[in-house]
This record gives C-alpha cells, structure tokens and sequence, in this order.
C-alpha cells in the first residue's frame, strides 16, 4: 500500500519544458547557437538536474572553460526571473495531475521534490494555488537523492509505502538510490530501464495496485 507520493514538477504537475528551454537560450544568447543546441539536448536528457549543475556543465563541458559560484548564481538568478515572470500562468498546469491532487491530497502523504530552485518552486506553488496539497515542497540546490533521503528520514516513511512520479532519468536514479518505487509519467523512453514502472494518466496510480 502506498503512502507516500514524492513528485518531480516540471513535465509532471506543469508543462514547463518549452519555458525552461526558452530561458536558458536567453541566458545563453551572447555563445555559439550550436553549443546552446547541444546544451538544450542535455537540459532536456536531464530534466532533474538543478540549474546549477546545467550551467556548470555549459561552461566547464561544453565551452571547456572555467566558472565561479558567483557567476552560476547571477546565471541562475537572471534564469529565476524569467521563470517567475512566466510559469504563473495557470494554462502550464498539466490538468490530470492537478484533478489527482485535489482529489487525493487527503488520502497520501504529498511532497515535492524538484530539480528546480527550491525558492522558485515554492513562489510558484504560491502563485499557481498549489502549496496547499503538498506536505513540503523541496528543490535545489540540493540534489534530488539527497531531497529523497531527508523527506524518508525526517518523515520516518517506510520506504515500502512511498513512491516517487518523475519523468526524466534523474528521477529514476533518486527513486532508485533511496530504495523507493518509481512511476516515470509522460516519457515513453523510460520504459526501457527495469527498475522503472510506467503510466500515461494519473488514475493509473489507484488502479495499478498502488493503493
């Protein structure tokens, strides 16, 4: 029996991936537009990771250049502005997920555990009327593996009970990592890795015996 639902939020409660793809090639605009091309199929590849972590990987792997926290922050910052100006905007809402927390916020446990900027997150939560259904909502810098550990530790959830919904391969890996169930949600390419449950709509969760 599940209890415990920790869920990704991009591609999982908001369709944010044409946004996020738009904002890092404003940030990017002054590089070459094929090394931004490139880093835009690592973004997507890797929809858990943090920002932080993308923009590290944008100067030190694809520009083969050095960078200081500073500069990652003010990155990261001018990426945050954009979002929040943006992802207020409640046609983002993936509508099926939104119908499932309101209508099972009171029966599992609920957190958010995201890739994205934890302050970020939150605002937008706030903004979009959806803190209310969550228990925690959680985000980077820290990394999602940890984000998972703590909320198992701090909770006292048997692992058992809990189960993670993501939609990129980071999520798998967290899931993984700290021994809980995961469901990857609107990524057919997940299926290709055996440690992955799958499901194309959310009333899949209470008919696949997650319940």
């Amino acid at each position: 029996m599940v209890k415990n639902i920790l869920f990704d939020f991009d591609g999982v409660i908001i369709d944010s991936m044409q946004v996020r793809d738009y904002g890092f090639k404003l940030i990017f605009k002054d590089y070459d537009s094929d090394i931004v091309e490139e880093f835009i199929k690592y973004h997507r590849y890797n929809g858990g990771l943090s920002r932080y972590v993308k923009i590290r990987y944008f100067f030190e792997k694809l520009l083969n250049e050095s960078i200081d926290e500073k500069h990652i922050n003010e990155l990261a910052e001018q990426f945050s502005s954009i979002m929040k100006k943006e992802l207020v905007r409640d046609k983002y809402l993936i509508s099926e997920t939104v119908e499932f927390l309101k209508n099972n916020c009171s029966k599992y446990n609920l957190h958010i555990v995201s890739g994205s900027d934890e302050i970020e997150l939150r605002f937008l939560c706030k903004e979009l009327g959806l803190e209310t259904y969550f228990i925690s909502i959680h985000g980077s810098p820290t990394p999602k593996i940890k984000l998972v550990q703590q909320i198992l530790e701090d909770k006292n959830y048997n692992i058992q009970e809990t189960l993670l919904i993501g939609d990129s391969i980071n999520d798998l890996e967290a899931a993984k990592a700290n021994n809980i169930r995961f469901i990857g949600y609107n990524n057919v390419t997940l299926k290709k890795y055996e440690y992955a449950e799958t499901m194309k709509k959310f009333e899949e969760v209470l008919t696949k015996g997650y319940n």
